[in-house]
This record gives C-alpha cells, sequence and structure tokens, in this order.
C-alpha cells in the first residue's frame, strides 16, 4: 500500500538559480544531483528534519507549466516568525502573512515564479 509521497516534481526554466534559491533561500539539502539527458540533471532536495522531497525538473512538453501556480502548502510552526526569516534571504512574498479562521499562512514565489504558501 501507499505510505507516502516520495517526492514533488516543480517545473524550472533554470536548474542552477532553482537549485540556489531553495538551497539558499529556503534551507533545503541536496540528495542527488546528477545527469538525466543532455539537457537537463536531476536535482533531489530534501525538506530538513522530513522525509519530503522536491525534484527541480521540467519534463519534456511541460515547459509551460513553469511558474504556474503550484498547489503545494509547506507546513510550519510560525508563519510570522517564517515569513520574516525568508523575506530577509530574499525571497519575494504577495503579501505579509494572514491569519482566517482555519489558520495563517502567506504566499511565496521561487526563483521561477512558482507561487507556494507557507502555513500552520
Amino acid at each position: 500500500m501507499i505510505k507516502q509521497i516520495k517526492f514533488v516534481s516543480i517545473p524550472v526554466a533554470d536548474q542552477n538559480r532553482a537549485l540556489d534559491f531553495y538551497t539558499e533561500k529556503l534551507g533545503f539539502t541536496i540528495i542527488t544531483d546528477q545527469p538525466f539527458d543532455e539537457k537537463q540533471r536531476w536535482i533531489e532536495l530534501r525538506v530538513p528534519k522530513a522525509e519530503t522531497r522536491l525534484v527541480l525538473f521540467t519534463a519534456e512538453g511541460d515547459e509551460t507549466r513553469v511558474g504556474t501556480m503550484m498547489n503545494l502548502s509547506f507546513a510550519c510552526e510560525d508563519v510570522a516568525q517564517t515569513y520574516e526569516q525568508l523575506k530577509a534571504r530574499g525571497v519575494e512574498f504577495e503579501g505579509p502573512p494572514e491569519k482566517k479562521p482555519w489558520g495563517s499562512y502567506a504566499m511565496f514565489k521561487d526563483s521561477e515564479g512558482n507561487r507556494f504558501v507557507i502555513a500552520s
């Protein structure tokens, strides 16, 4: 039976720029970075202290997905604190954290224009 999500693939236009963003700004760690084909590498990252992995890779024919809305939310203990830390590292947010009846959240963009949520 299925026990977890192995990875989520994030479409990127520039793998080097995206790798810098995810490792330097978000603090993710590299699991593997190896050639895939003549155009791309297979770059797999891990969220610190989690089994969650992300792959910075765009399947052939999916290039138009780069910079589109990703339906992905990252959990954090304190949205306001995480917002301040990431903003200080140069992460672009669409606005300050908001509180809703279901919790707090803030939306940010990666180096490729993909949008994500941090939420409690």
